[in-house]
């Protein structure tokens, strides 16, 4: 992606920075505190990317994972940001777990197995919704999905029914 495309998508979300529009105190902490934190975190310096984008998304799974701090995850491209960020989180291959704390799968990914696992204490994240909006709409529209938040980059979808659903667009 190159630098023109990824200075419009900032511009056109700007008005969503920080949770501005978020009624939800819960949502809102989970913006500010988590997703658009910017203090530099202790394992920041000595895990090394290759490109803008991954160190973004790298930095971002570190986040989720300090605040969830997940028992058991699935094999990802992100192993060594989500450990930084949970150090008892234990590993497993791809598929092999039946209930899922948190995921990581991307938007061409089988959403359908990967829902059947969850429960309301889950949390996936959706890579590159960007390359196909109509299937990111079909999961936020999902009736097993409780609020997500688009992120441009990427989408994050809980499955807390209990409150009300809502799909949150933020700059990233």
């Amino acid at each position: 992606m190159n630098r023109l495309r990824r200075c419009w998508v900032w511009m056109s979300r700007i008005h969503r920075c920080w949770g501005f529009g978020i009624q939800s105190p819960k949502d809102y902490a989970f913006v500010r505190e988590v997703v658009n934190e910017h203090w530099p975190y202790y394992a920041y310096n000595r895990l090394k990317t290759t490109t803008w984008l991954e160190r973004k998304m790298g930095r971002l799974c570190l986040r989720l994972a300090n605040s969830r701090q997940p028992a058991v995850m699935e094999h990802n491209k992100y192993d060594r940001w989500w450990e930084a960020g949970c150090q008892k989180t234990r590993r497993v291959e791809q598929g092999t777990l039946q209930h899922l704390e948190m995921a990581l799968i991307s938007i061409t990914d089988d959403w359908e197995a990967t829902a059947r696992r969850c429960d309301s204490r889950s949390m996936v994240v959706v890579e590159d919704i960007w390359r196909d909006w109509q299937r990111w709409h079909q999961i936020e529209h999902d009736s097993r999905v409780g609020t997500t938040f688009d992120l441009y980059y990427c989408g994050i979808v809980t499955f807390d029914k209990e409150r009300y659903a809502h799909n949150y667009k933020v700059n990233f």
